[in-house]
């Protein structure tokens, strides 16, 4: 099947695109990651001639310098274990490689989109240049959807082949030698922990050469539903329009930057007013605490019975930049199959965080601007949400505000999440962790009554040996 995501061949010559850029090369385009006070995010009415080259100039920048990141191979060693939500990988084999493109490409994957329906209160018909936190935010929150609604280990049965990669030299795999690692024992406490809601027959064996995804019906349509939430036309429970609205809630607009922290509010409040999933509940961490009472009053409401629960840690891991003391820890979270992924990245500039791989954090891109898809069709085309080419950037790069994400299916399973994550936390034995656990219940913490400025809430922790209190490095910001 042919792959939608671009690689560097895309973005070498010809097309629209190339015809775009020439033909707008005079005009001053806004590359600042967002538009600012222009006229396309201000008031409501038809976007003239004016905005919509102005719309499509955005599209195609914003597509170049995709297009330049991804033209470069990304290069995986064969001798060090990848980890991509919760799984290791060891990219020895065919075998893995396979294994790791089977999960890596069934990841939904949800981007920059255009020509969708005008966004109320402005004549914005594309999120380009600016929506790439929300669409980090609906990646994060796909991913805990999956790990809801589908089992564990499903997989895309028409995933794409792997572009713009170069694996070190691969030998056959050898019977007597795994075709992985064993995870950290903070990670095999989750893992033992099945699901009471499945069955032990859909957990493949680790140790064979995977098999080709089964074609199944249900869960195909599950898939495909699920897809469909993240639509962009304002009915969806979770798409853009969706969580512009919401976000209109605390101040923000169509063409504004919503940081990690607001996007994880606007998330729990997606969920909460969703009909789709009566089942389901999003707790957001106030000031780097996770209150258990607060967490196990959400999942058990009386007779409607257990809900699943996706629990969102908004941080802030060092000052300007990240805190290389923090490094370890994340690794350690990344390992573990109750995270669902990060957002962040670089400033003003969104990632998902889905792994990594040696000092590399590997991660899914919004930044891709494309089509809008019509999935009111039956059988709308799927290709688009669903990435084939695996990008990596060093941690030293990353964005310290960032919001952590964690599911938990049962009551067991949450448990497990306590144990799995608090361990992972403590690893760093000299520091306090990025984040912790309570008993009881916290204040209550909504929405509403958040600024949505420009400064997220964070609180300040100070390092134990610090001598040094005038240096930034003194204090860590949570």
């Amino acid at each position: 099947m042919n792959s939608v995501t671009p690689s560097g061949a895309q973005y070498a010559r010809g097309g629209a695109l190339h015809g775009d850029l020439v033909d707008g090369r005079r005009q001053v385009l806004d590359t600042r990651g967002h538009f600012g006070n222009g006229s396309l995010a201000d008031g409501a009415g038809e976007p003239d001639e004016v905005d919509k080259l102005k719309l499509r100039l955005m599209s195609a920048w914003n597509n170049v310098k995709y297009g330049w990141s991804v033209k470069s191979k990304t290069v995986f060693n064969k001798t060090s274990p990848l980890f991509l939500m919760g799984q290791s990988y060891v990219l020895n084999t065919e075998e893995e490689v396979e294994r790791f493109r089977l999960a890596f490409s069934s990841r939904v994957w949800l981007t920059y989109r255009k020509e969708f329906a005008q966004l109320e209160g402005s004549n914005l018909t594309s999120d380009c240049g600016w929506g790439c936190m929300l669409r980090s935010g609906q990646m994060l929150l796909a991913q805990g959807l999956m790990l809801h609604l589908l089992p564990r280990h499903w997989r895309w049965p028409d995933c794409p082949q792997l572009a713009d990669v170069d694996f070190e030299v691969l030998r056959p795999s050898s019977p007597s030698r795994p075709s992985g690692i064993s995870i950290p024992s903070f990670s095999s406490k989750w893992s033992t922990s099945a699901s009471e809601k499945r069955s032990s027959s859909e957990v493949p064996s680790e140790v064979s050469k995977p098999a080709e995804p089964r074609r199944d019906a249900r869960t195909e349509s599950l898939h495909r539903r699920l897809v469909s939430w993240f639509a962009d036309e304002p009915m969806s429970p979770f798409g853009v329009h969706r969580l512009v609205e919401l976000g209109r809630e605390s101040g923000k607009k169509a063409g504004d930057w919503y940081g990690p922290s607001l996007v994880a509010h606007i998330l729990r409040k997606a969920v909460d007013k969703s009909s789709e999933l009566d089942d389901l509940v999003v707790y957001v961490a106030q000031d780097c605490t996770v209150y258990k009472g607060d967490v196990m009053r959400l999942c058990d409401s009386g007779s409607s019975g257990w809900k699943s629960v996706i629990v969102l840690v908004p941080v802030r891991l060092g000052g300007d930049s990240l805190n290389p003391a923090y490094t370890e820890c994340v690794k350690n979270l990344l390992k573990l199959d109750c995270c669902i992924g990060i957002i962040g990245g670089k400033p003003k500039h969104s990632l998902f965080f889905v792994g990594f791989h040696d000092e590399q954090l590997l991660y899914l891109d919004p930044h891709y601007c494309q089509m809008v898809v019509d999935v009111t069709q039956g059988d709308f085309p799927l290709e688009s949400y669903h990435c084939n080419s695996p990008r990596k950037m060093n941690f030293s790069r990353m964005d310290p505000s960032c919001t952590l994400g964690f599911y938990a299916h049962s009551k067991k399973d949450l448990e497990c999440l306590w144990s799995a994550v608090s361990e992972a936390l403590s690893a760093s034995k000299d520091r306090y962790p990025i984040f912790t656990f309570a008993e009881g219940r916290g204040q209550d913490y909504s929405l509403e009554g958040y600024s949505g400025g420009s400064s997220e809430p964070s609180a300040h922790i100070m390092l134990r040996g610090t001598v040094n209190r005038s240096s930034a490095e003194g204090f860590v910001f949570l």
